[in-house]
């Protein structure tokens, strides 16, 4: 698979993750575990059900352990901690932290066999920073010390999710067929977690059930695959510095839903974030490899 064409699959990961805000405001008061384990079951089944079809696929799921506390580390430890910070901290300021991934992402990259990082990388990632920053300083303010644990974890999340994506490409030879076996274990973690510090709510409308079908076969299930791949065999800096695109998309479909405004700020925003990623992305848009 040309480098170009994985790319393009990887990035469109960053347009379903920015659905997430807006469908998991639409499954209304579901616990935030419950509906992780929910939405991951979902997933690895819609997997599971396309390995029936293609029965050599089962063999992906024999991989070396390390492969799967990679994968299920990632995938498992960074929604727990993300979901601690959304529980301890104020949205604003832990979405802020969270979302130092992609600039880790890049900055990561470099660490890897073959790989460097040229200035075009870091400007675009930085006007990403920088635009991210603009979307939340709105809403920022003074916090309290018991919201602390909450803010830490928002942080951890960033370095773990970035890890996990450096790291798949470390582990390029595992096939992305192994993603549905990391689901389906982050999605009995979850469930267990969810036994433990969470009262079961169950969707009372159908809106509610079709947007927790939609969270698990978009969201939380094909966009851990097509990331996969992108992070394996795409250009991993332009998916860093692209994925800043994340928050803002998400803020403009929770304004199309009519959950949230549209403003000057996130105007600016959207210039800085998309000419941050199309400067890191030069070298894909002009076609030429490093």
């Amino acid at each position: 698979m040309a480098i170009r064409t994985a790319t393009l699959i990887g990035l469109t990961a960053i347009l379903m993750w920015s659905l997430l805000s807006v469908l998991t405001v639409a499954t209304g008061k579901i616990p935030a575990f419950q509906l992780a384990a929910m939405t991951f079951a979902i997933g690895a089944l819609v997997a599971f059900a396309s390995f029936l079809f293609r029965p050599s696929a089962f063999g992906a799921l024999k991989q070396p352990p390390v492969a799967w506390v990679v994968g299920v580390g990632g995938l498992f430890g960074y929604h727990a901690l993300y979901f601690l910070a959304l529980r301890y901290a104020p949205p604003a300021e832990a979405g802020l932290l969270n979302y130092l991934w992609p600039l880790l992402i890049v900055l990561f990259s470099s660490l890897l066999p073959g790989e460097r990082l040229a200035p075009h990388h870091i400007v675009g990632a930085l006007l990403g920073l920088v635009g991210t920053v603009l979307l939340f300083v709105g809403n920022t303010g003074a916090f309290a010390p018991g919201q602390i644990p909450g803010l830490a974890a928002a942080f951890v999340a960033a370095f773990v999710w970035a890890a996990y994506s450096v790291m798949s490409r470390k582990l390029k030879a595992v096939p992305t067929d192994a993603v549905a076996g990391f689901c389906l274990a982050t999605a009995l973690l979850a469930a267990l977690v969810h036994g433990m510090v969470e009262t079961t709510v169950w969707p009372e409308t159908v809106g509610q059930w079709l947007a927790i079908i939609a969270l698990g076969v978009g969201p939380v299930g094909a966009a851990f695959f097509v990331w996969d791949i992108g992070m394996k065999r795409g250009d991993i800096r332009v998916l860093g510095a692209a994925s800043y695109a994340t928050p803002l998309l998400s803020t403009l479909f929770l304004i199309l839903a009519g959950f949230a405004q549209a403003t000057a700020t996130i105007a600016v925003a959207a210039i800085l974030i998309a000419g941050g990623g199309l400067i890191a992305a030069k070298d894909m848009v002009l076609r030429k490899r490093l």
